[in-house]
């Protein structure tokens, strides 16, 4: 089992667990799946993609639970190096392993829990 890992708005989230899957951002509609990152990419991502938003998630899900839909890809244009996992569907709340809020510090960074790289 593989932890992945998305970024998502407390609201989003919120609005997901009562229709019982997230169907991702307005981002991710738009490309036609759902970005996720492994341990050791996501603080890049939300450094790059999230930064200084109030209420961010981070939502990590076990890999094994989401099958064939989900696929390990170059980023979009090949702009990082790397593969990325996309989910290729809505995320199903069976395969979520846990939510953790990611507060703002004093210089307007995420703070992680101490287990992400």
């Amino acid at each position: 089992m593989t932890m992945i890992h998305t970024l998502v708005r407390a609201p989003d989230w919120a609005a997901a667990e009562q229709a019982g899957a997230y169907a991702g951002s307005a981002d991710d509609r738009r490309d036609g799946y759902l970005h996720f990152s492994d341990g050791a990419q996501v603080r890049a991502s939300a450094a790059k993609h999230r930064a200084g938003l109030p209420d961010l998630l981070l939502v990590s899900a076990d890999d094994a639970a989401l099958g064939a839909a989900l696929v390990w890809e170059p980023a979009a244009g090949g702009s990082r190096p790397g593969l990325f996992p996309h989910l290729y569907g809505p995320l199903p709340m069976a395969a979520v392993r846990r939510v953790v809020a990611l507060p703002l510090d004093a210089k307007g960074l995420h703070v992680f829990p101490e287990d992400i790289a």
